[in-house]
């Protein structure tokens, strides 16, 4: 099985010294199967054309392919290529993480192979963005939920823009959350590899060295360290979500009640109505050009008006005592 022979993707090449071997140069996917000893299937991990992808890090016998965040990468035991992503428009980070790369490669940092320094470029790249993004939510969040959980005037506190926000704010938290939870289990995954732990001393394997599959602890250190600020990452969204899940509750009450207000009020508005109805109904039939031996009796205005108003005040009562009912049986 061979790859597309006319597919090809873009990326940077760097040597084992940080030096940038090919800038934006064209991989064909043919090639680059048969040069790093990868299957087809292997390069939907690192596949440039898809904007979004459930984060992975595969180990195969000579490289590392790694999809995380905004970057996508083979390493190498003695190189590093770095796939330009499509639609990543985060040019800062994206500077900042290739001039990070170049000096971890360059340092030979505590003696770790070429290839852990790439990686652990990588995850601080990772973790620092998913820290950015979360510090930049973190702020308007807290603001608008003290703002929301300040209900002296339900009018003002309970507004559209700030709902506006509030629903805004819990979508992008859910996706962030997701992200970094996503990440979280890719190093958890990894870490339950033996295997694949010891498979990653690619520089051991080039100079014939292979390691134990038990015989990992520098990687298991390097991956663990990034697993535990992920998680803390993701435990300050979820915490977030949290608290903002909480005020949406509240919330929610506080509008039912309004919304309940708003009925009863209606409700009692519409019976005062019907008991004027009733009371200018004895109006509109005494007022009726008719003899009904009532014109001269002097107690007659007295009388019908008692009766009216008597009649809608019954109105009155009853409705509401049947309203009151109700609304305990309700309850």
């Amino acid at each position: 099985m061979q790859c597309h022979p006319h597919s090809s993707f873009v990326g940077s090449e760097f040597d084992e010294e940080g030096n940038l071997k090919i800038i934006a140069g064209e991989f064909r996917k043919s090639e680059f199967c048969q040069q790093h000893s990868l299957l087809p299937r292997d390069l939907r991990t690192i596949d440039t054309n898809t904007f979004y992808q459930k984060p992975s890090i595969l180990v195969r016998s000579k490289a590392i392919l790694v999809n995380m965040g905004h970057i996508k990468a083979l390493l190498k035991s003695d190189s590093v290529i770095l796939l330009d992503t499509y639609g990543s428009s985060d040019s800062y980070n994206q500077s900042v993480f290739i001039d990070d790369l170049q000096e971890r490669l360059k340092s030979h940092k505590e003696g770790l192979p070429f290839e852990f320094r790439a990686l652990e470029a990588i995850l601080i790249a990772v973790t620092s963005s998913l820290q950015s993004e979360i510090e930049v939510l973190e702020g308007p969040v807290n603001k608008l939920l003290s703002d929301l959980e300040d209900l002296a005037d339900i009018e003002e506190s309970v507004s559209g823009y700030r709902l506006r926000d509030l629903l805004q704010y819990s979508k992008k938290l859910s996706k962030f959350e997701q992200d970094a939870l996503s990440i979280r289990d890719v190093l958890e995954e990894l870490l339950d590899h033996d295997d694949d732990l010891a498979a990653m001393y690619l520089t051991a394997k080039k100079e014939k060295q292979p390691r134990a599959s038990v015989d990992h602890e520098e990687a298991e250190l390097l991956l663990e360290a990034y697993l535990k600020q992920t998680e803390e990452i993701a435990s300050k969204a979820s915490t977030l979500r949290s608290h903002m899940r909480s005020t949406e509750e509240i919330v929610q009450i506080i509008l039912d009640v309004s919304r309940n207000s708003l009925m009863w009020y209606d409700i009692r508005l519409t019976i005062l109505t019907l008991s004027a109805t009733v009371v200018s109904g004895y109006g509109a039939l005494f007022g009726m050009n008719l003899r009904n031996y009532f014109e001269g009796d002097p107690f007659a205005f007295g009388l019908v008006s008692g009766l009216a108003l008597l009649s809608g005040c019954g109105v009155f009562a009853v409705s509401v005592r049947k309203l009151k009912t109700l609304a305990k049986m309700k309850g």
